[in-house]
């Protein structure tokens, strides 16, 4: 690489952007009684039930033992439900409620919202191309 091209690391670029969306997401997912590990938990579980808390630690790539305490919180609050398989009355189904849908809905909405005004910066073009490759990137 020339002297001339040399650019930050994508983690240097794109860590600012992270800290400003997180730092957006908070006063939000706290309004919802949300924690971000909740919204992640939430947004999963909006896709379909899971079979196991392992399968769904996987999938929001989290260690299992540590989603357990978040599990609760939106069990209690009647986000989510856990009831055993017909299959194997040993494993627990986890299901998104109605309350859980609606709530992460709306916090994904006002989220969304900030996120448009930031992405109002770039040419339609632009806001295309950064959408598909955050989605590529992020797969």
């Amino acid at each position: 690489m020339a002297e001339g091209d040399r650019r930050p690391d994508l983690a240097a670029m794109l860590g600012g952007l992270m800290r400003r969306l997180m730092a957006a997401e908070a006063p939000v997912l706290e309004e919802h009684g949300l924690s971000m590990w909740g919204y992640v938990v939430l947004s999963a579980l909006d896709d379909g039930p899971v079979r196991t808390q392992a399968a769904l630690a996987r999938a929001i790539g989290a260690d299992k033992t540590r989603i357990i305490g978040t599990l609760d919180k939106l069990q209690d609050a009647g986000l989510i439900s856990r009831e055993p398989d017909p299959a194997d009355r040993r494993v627990r189904v986890l299901a998104i409620t109605a309350e859980g849908r609606a709530r992460r809905r709306s916090a994904q909405k006002q989220i969304q919202a900030h996120e448009d005004e930031l992405l109002a910066g770039l040419s339609d073009e632009d806001r295309a191309a950064f959408l598909r490759a955050a989605r590529a990137l992020g797969e």
